[in-house]
């Protein structure tokens, strides 16, 4: 039989690693030095997202963890070279509604779960720079914009909430509104929005051009409540709270 050429031992080798089940090493390899390799790429794959996923680790259990992780190293093709992407990428192939999870069998919140824990290293790894200082006075008069260290998130299930003692099986009717955002210690905290808060920044995003003001009467609008008052002064509120907190600024 001919000699291989190098390109496809490597391939040889790549498949043997991705799915040991189902393809075998290279036929010119040692199998036991092809087996170490095998446990090492796969031991050093989990050990680099799950440390993401705290949460979801601890609900699937080591055997189903593995298994999503054998899973993952089977069917998907990484589109970057850097380890601190990898776990990124491996919400995008949950995402993705890949077959091999189309069973039934796995959390209903699983996606969204594993996002909403990806999200915390994604803000810490973060190169955006908080906004400038700007004046609290000129926030009805000038257009505003939201921190790129500043979440807005919507859930369909209370992945703040779900854990090893709380696992839903239905979705509530109304979804999960959190903003998470990086202050100035490089933490990130979390924390739950009401609707109108959450339009609110929505807004400012769609419509950048808008000053505070514009922002404030068009959500009156929305919410049915034009000409009030009341809504108008705690829009304001709103907005002097966020802005303390380097939530949004000036443009």
């Amino acid at each position: 039989m001919a000699k291989r050429s190098l390109h496809e031992q490597q391939h040889s080798m790549g498949q043997y690693l991705r799915n040991p089940d189902h393809c075998a090493p290279p036929a010119e390899m040692n199998p036991v030095r092809a087996e170490i390799y095998r446990d090492l790429v796969f031991a050093n794959l989990s050990s680099l997202i799950s440390g993401t996923f705290p949460v979801l680790v601890k609900i699937l259990g080591d055997a189903r963890w593995r298994s999503l992780v054998r899973i993952f190293l089977r069917d998907y093709r990484a589109k970057t070279p850097k380890f601190g992407e990898i776990a990124e990428e491996f919400v995008e192939f949950l995402a993705s509604d890949p077959a091999a999870l189309a069973d039934g069998s796995w959390p209903p919140f699983m996606v969204e779960l594993a996002h909403y824990e990806w999200v915390e290293m994604a803000l810490q790894q973060s190169d955006d720079q908080p906004l400038p200082v700007s004046d609290a006075g000129l926030l009805l008069e000038c257009p505003l914009q939201v921190s790129p260290l500043t979440w807005p998130l919507a859930y369909a299930w209370p992945v703040h909430l779900v854990g090893p003692d709380y696992q839903p099986d239905t979705a509530p009717a109304q979804p999960t509104l959190l903003l998470v955002r990086r202050v100035e210690d490089w933490s990130v905290k979390f924390s739950e929005l009401s609707p109108l808060a959450w339009r609110l920044l929505q807004r400012i995003e769609e419509f950048p051009e808008l000053s505070g003001h514009a922002q404030l009467q068009e959500l009156a609008v929305e919410a049915g409540r034009t000409g009030s008052q009341t809504f108008f002064d705690n829009g304001l509120a709103l907005l002097r709270q966020m802005h303390d907190e380097g939530v949004l600024g000036l443009v």
